[in-house]
């Protein structure tokens, strides 16, 4: 076979390889649904669909229905959001609750030209000031990723979260093997910074998936409390088919 010939051959291999292993973004369009459990015991599933944008403007759902004995929880929850690069800007915020206990509604405008978020929760309504950068507790999952996927360690986020503006902070612990029942998976994991110990959440997040929530964990005074594990997960654009390389009788009889 010629050098020219060989020379292709490797430049296929090389662009194949990148293919195949390219990660996802975490603005790809996908679905990941979670088996979610109180210590051991089964409750129910959770599901986050992304689509595809209408033009820039995204739309995150997440749907959960769990259940203990005669206790029931189902949740409604959707974020509209525009994407300027890897910034994220809310516009509009839905948390629909019903099930055992007082059923309730949270809503939230972003009216970043004003420097005002119109907020709804439960009865209550007030108007908060946008004067930095906010999110809604859905979508910042998504800003989340993206400053993961940038490499970003300052980890802190202001959010309208029932009425008022919460702040939040998280810190890599570092790389981790997380081996559940959907597979086993390379992960960073992440704790969300509380100034008592009383209460830990950690989460591991693989970047492999556009660093897609592989399980959560919450413990309240050392007892584990809730455990989320990823089921199963699809992106719409995987990567593209790679055509099978000429055998070199074929690559010998092709013209120069």
């Amino acid at each position: 076979m010629s050098k020219g010939k060989n020379l292709l051959i490797a430049i296929h291999l090389l662009s194949a390889s990148f293919a195949i292993s390219a990660a996802p973004s975490p603005l790809t369009p996908q679905t990941a649904e979670y088996q979610v459990y109180y210590g051991s015991i089964e409750l129910g599933k959770a599901r986050y669909q992304l689509p595809a944008p209408e033009g820039n403007v995204y739309q995150y759902r997440f749907d959960s229905d769990v259940s203990l004995l005669v206790l029931s929880d189902r949740r409604n929850v959707r974020s509209d959001f525009i994407s300027d690069g890897d910034q994220l800007t809310p516009m509009r915020y839905t948390h629909n609750r019903k099930g055992t206990g007082p059923s309730f509604q949270e809503q939230a405008a972003f009216a970043k030209e004003q420097s005002v978020v119109h907020s709804r929760y439960k009865d209550e309504r007030a108007k908060l000031p946008y004067t930095d950068i906010l999110y809604d507790p859905l979508m910042v999952q998504l800003q989340f990723r993206l400053d993961l996927a940038k490499g970003k360690k300052d980890l802190h986020y202001s959010m309208v979260k029932e009425g008022e503006i919460d702040e939040y902070d998280f810190r890599i612990i570092g790389k981790e093997r997380m081996n559940i029942d959907s597979g086993s998976y390379e992960t960073v994991k992440i704790e969300v910074v509380r100034d008592s110990k009383k209460r830990q959440t950690f989460f591991w997040m693989a970047p492999d998936l556009g660093y897609l929530p592989v399980r959560l964990t919450h413990f309240e005074k050392g007892s584990k409390q809730l455990d989320i594990k990823l089921l199963n997960y699809q992106f719409s654009e995987p990567a593209r088919p790679v055509k099978p390389l000429p055998t070199e009788a074929e690559a010998t009889t092709q013209t120069p």
